[in-house]
């Protein structure tokens, strides 16, 4: 027979492993999940449902065939959860959409370093008074630069979609996404950021706003 003690410590390993294992699956969830800042606009028109559509390419982006090619692809992946469906090869859709996309590099800026902030180690340093400089690594610390470490440069995303009339070639819908990263980017989270930008349609929202989308699935191979 198990004593009340033993009992006890048995449940409190089974709810340890019932949280760690809840926060294992938090985890994985928080990793597969993109957040990006929204902005659309345009006035969907209220009898207007989505339908078949073709990608109006611009002429320079014919001069680099395969990185439209994937644009189009995370776009698409987009179109078709809004309900859009692309119209067949040769033919030309009930609405013509163009995309575009870009990443902004930015490097490390020396004053947003947390070492010229005052404070630090309870020592007066501040921007003018640090006699080091931005990245200075202290006696007795072997590992990178400074407290912190050199930062990374910072990725700025954007990806844009605009769809149009095909007939009157009216604009009627106009979509943002952004979000920033230690990285470029790959085509999944490129793919994310188009969902992200669609999440709404057909509502509008010219206030940047935050938005959620799950990462897509990598292809098989």
């Amino acid at each position: 027979m198990r004593s009340p003690r033993t009992e006890h410590s048995t449940g409190r390993l089974a709810t340890a492993a019932a949280l760690l294992a809840a926060a294992a699956l938090a985890g994985c969830a928080s990793l597969n999940t993109v957040r990006a800042d929204v902005a659309s606009y345009g006035t969907w028109p209220g009898d207007a449902v989505p339908g078949t559509y073709t990608f109006d390419r611009l002429p320079s982006q014919d001069k680099d065939p395969k990185r439209t090619e994937r644009l189009e692809l995370a776009a698409a992946h987009a179109l078709e959860g809004a309900g859009f469906k692309a119209a067949p090869e040769g033919g030309k859709g009930t609405y013509s959409v163009q995309i575009g996309a870009r990443v902004d590099r930015t490097e490390p800026d020396p004053w947003d370093d947390p070492f010229w902030m005052p404070g630090l180690y309870h020592r007066p340093f501040g921007p003018w008074m640090a006699p080091y400089g931005p990245y200075w690594r202290p006696w007795g610390y072997p590992y990178g630069y400074g407290p912190y470490g050199p930062y990374p440069d910072q990725y700025q995303r954007e990806v844009a979609l605009l769809i149009r009339d095909t007939a009157s070639g009216k604009p009627l819908y106009e979509t943002r996404a952004t979000s920033t990263g230690n990285s470029e980017g790959s085509d999944r989270l490129i793919t994310a950021m188009f969902d992200a930008a669609l999440k709404d349609f057909p509502q509008t929202n010219d206030r940047a706003h935050s938005v959620s989308v799950e990462l897509p699935l990598a292809p098989q191979p």
